[in-house]
């Protein structure tokens, strides 16, 4: 029952933080697109469709989510969360085509090397970028906070793209204020920064994602805690293995454990439940625990 209120929560949380993000970048990608066409800003306008961009990958991540949530059934007997995993994966493909789109026409711009024919960028495209630098800091910090509460990769991959976005919208700044200042490549130069930090963002996207497809064993901190939390057992003599493995946004545990050879299989069967009690309790992440027991060594 603990366990069911937990994944309901965790759909709760992400569809409300899914809902606030496709509201604000919806509201935020048309006022920059407007920005940047009215003040003849090519940083602004690709500043605009990252911001576009978020609205689709956010609605990937609420896909993901939901199918991640989803219960087992006889073709899924371990579950769906590597879903949230895959949901991830294709925001970083996103991310990715988004950005080299962006930095091919920087580069294009940059390369002609008419600077001449490049129109100075107006205040509305400053104001712009410095609205989206504070509504995108602040909307990484909401995110961040509420995909850590629910440990959700998806929903941390989409704080990163928040993160993202602001940092462009830094780069879009820079470039901006150059032109003003008399020199108009800046604007394009802006737009190939914004290429290099989308791109960072979609590899490491990507990487935690595939991480997480793969079997990626716990961090040292949490397999030690788990370790203690075995031998605080009174009748656990030694462990001869512990492994753990990362199932999308849950754990994975085997464990092998030595008790007095001389027990009786009904007592041997007791101390491995309240093991197994024991770790579900203090690990909330742990979906699924095998304990297996071994005579202790003489």
């Amino acid at each position: 029952m603990e366990k069911k209120n937990v994944e309901l929560e965790f759909e709760r949380v992400a569809k409300r933080v899914a809902f606030i993000t496709i509201l604000q970048n919806a509201l935020l990608s048309v006022f920059k697109l407007i920005a940047g066409v009215v003040a003849h800003s090519n940083a602004m306008i690709s500043d605009a469709i990252h911001s576009a961009s978020d609205v689709f990958s956010t609605i990937i991540v609420l896909i993901g989510v939901k199918l991640a949530s989803k219960e087992s059934d006889k073709e899924h007997p371990y579950g769906h969360e590597r879903l949230e995993c895959v949901a991830a994966i294709v925001l970083a493909m996103v991310l990715l085509v988004t950005g080299i789109e962006i930095g091919k026409q920087a580069v294009k711009d940059i390369v002609a090397g008419s600077y001449s024919t490049l129109q100075v960028p107006g205040t509305l495209a400053l104001v712009a970028a410095i609205v989206s630098i504070v509504v995108k800091e602040i909307m990484y910090w909401y995110t961040r906070y509420n995909a850590k509460i629910i440990d959700s990769s998806a929903l941390m991959a989409d704080a990163w793209h928040h993160r993202s976005d602001a940092l462009s919208s830094v780069g879009a700044l820079i470039g901006i204020g150059g032109a003003m200042l008399g020199y108009p490549v800046m604007d394009s130069i802006a737009s190939l920064v914004i290429f290099v930090f989308i791109a960072k963002a979609a590899y490491d996207i990507f990487k935690d994602a595939v991480d997480k497809m793969v079997d990626h064993s716990c961090d040292e901190k949490t397999e030690d805690a788990l370790r203690k939390c075995v031998l605080s057992h009174s009748e656990v003599k030694d462990i001869d293995l512990l492994q753990t493995r990362i199932f999308g946004n849950k754990i994975y545990v085997d464990v092998e454990i030595q008790v007095d050879g001389t027990y009786m299989l009904q007592e041997s069967h007791r101390i491995a439940e309240e093991v197994h009690e024991s770790i579900e309790k203090n690990f909330p992440k742990v979906k699924h625990i095998m304990v297996h027991v071994n005579p202790a060594k003489e």
